[in-house]
């Protein structure tokens, strides 16, 4: 009988564990897109409070969609507190990016958010797209 609710508990606790597993896992990002720019395949997912600093884990493919035009792209993000950071992309190709975003100043980012956008120059604004933002 012990051995019966042994299993039983070790099995309750196996499947409790996976339900926290999915809900921490990876949830998509949808694509991003403007003008010479594309953010594809995005996936993001909040990394635990001992992990990554806490932060805004996410992952994606961005790419120059306008080969010709000579102006390179970049993935724009933001967490709470702080300015706007890039990841910059590579004129005529398409990157993979995995990246953590963070606020040095705590455990735990709450907020965060993000666009695609294509850098064209001083002289001109940069394009972007819809800004998605992900609170924990």
């Amino acid at each position: 009988m012990r051995k019966l609710a042994t299993v039983v508990v070790a099995a309750g606790l196996f499947v409790g564990g996976m339900g926290v597993a999915v809900a921490d896992g990876w949830h998509k990002i949808p694509p991003l897109t403007t003008a010479g720019v594309h953010f594809a395949e995005g996936k993001y997912k909040w990394e635990p409070k001992g992990q990554n600093h806490g932060g805004l884990h996410f992952r994606g493919r961005l790419k120059d969609t306008a080969k010709n035009d000579g102006h390179n792209v970049y993935l724009d993000t933001k967490v709470e507190g702080y300015g706007w950071k890039r990841f910059k992309g590579v004129q005529k190709k398409s990157v993979l990016l995995d990246e953590v975003i963070y606020d040095g100043a705590v455990l735990q980012t709450g907020e965060a958010w993000l666009r695609a956008c294509r850098d064209r120059g001083s002289l001109r604004p940069d394009n972007c797209s819809d800004t998605v933002y992900y609170k924990r």
